[in-house]
């Protein structure tokens, strides 16, 4: 797909819905966002009832769909709120959804917002982790698993220093739970693959937006499944992290949002990154 077929780096006010029928398919490496949760900031967005979710996030999902490119990935910050003392099942529901429109739910990752301050409800405690939905068009994905590699750890000191026999082998698990391991593989390394599970602290600073990604978040999607010059694109912009990060890893991004007082305040901050690569002479 020629990228200038795209309106890349844009940041268009409307809604994504909308404003996305206009783009042609197949366009899109990479989708991170983090929409609206239901019931939520209200006074910036309106807010939609957890029992009206899934039916006005679905047919987004479709548009979605259509434009990313066979190769790509949506990743889907998202988090279900508890409703008359029980956690509602709208995210359960677009996911059966987004299945019925062919995508498929290739993994879940959780976010552990590592400095979340503690808390009490009734009958339960403080969020302190949020899912991040994987979907994908097909099995075969661009996918660059070195880049997100992480050290080893000091574990492994003393873990390698003396195998046994078994360590040496692929040794199937004595509980019959399938999984096996070859403790010897991971002699002479000095960075492993992470887990699902990532440890990102949450934006402390709130940018004027109710809820702003840390930038380590789409950061490290970004890194997982894309490559410079690859297409990001975040239809639920808010205060812009995801369009920021991507331009400074150096893809092309296009932001979304339909509350104009963001797109203005994105801009700005985009033209700021601007005038400092132009000053540490970057770019």
């Amino acid at each position: 797909m020629d990228n200038q077929k795209v309106p890349v780096n844009k940041i268009i006010c409307g809604d994504c819905e909308e404003v996305l029928k206009e783009f042609p398919n197949n366009c899109i490496d990479l989708i991170v966002t983090s929409p609206p949760y239901a019931d939520s900031r209200k006074k910036t967005y309106g807010g939609i009832h957890p029992n009206e979710y899934a039916k006005w996030f679905l047919p987004k999902a479709q548009q979605f769909l259509r434009v990313l490119k066979p190769t790509g990935t949506f990743i889907l910050n998202i988090k279900e709120k508890a409703v008359n003392g029980e956690r509602h099942t709208y995210v359960i529901d677009i996911i059966l959804g987004m299945k019925k429109q062919n995508w498929l739910w290739t993994e879940e990752f959780i976010w552990h917002k590592k400095n979340c301050y503690p808390g009490k409800w009734p009958n339960r405690f403080r969020d302190a982790w949020e899912r991040c939905l994987q979907f994908n068009k097909q099995k075969k994905f661009n996918m660059y698993q070195e880049e997100v590699m992480v050290p080893m750890g000091k574990w492994a000191e003393t873990r390698l220093r003396n195998l046994s026999d078994t360590d040496k082998i692929r040794d199937e698990s004595k509980v019959n739970s399938g999984f096996g391991k070859n403790v010897s593989n991971w002699i002479g390394r000095d960075k492993v693959y992470p887990t699902n599970v990532l440890h990102f602290a949450t934006e402390c600073a709130n940018r004027n937006h109710s809820a702003v990604f840390p930038y380590s978040l789409p950061e490290w999607f970004i890194k997982l499944f894309t490559k410079k010059d690859d297409v990001v694109l975040d239809p639920f912009l808010g205060s812009g992290t995801t369009a920021i990060v991507a331009k400074q890893m150096d893809r092309e991004y296009i932001g979304i949002d339909n509350n104009q007082e963001y797109c203005d305040m994105v801009e700005i901050a985009l033209k700021g990154d601007d005038n400092a690569r132009t000053k540490s002479g970057r770019g």
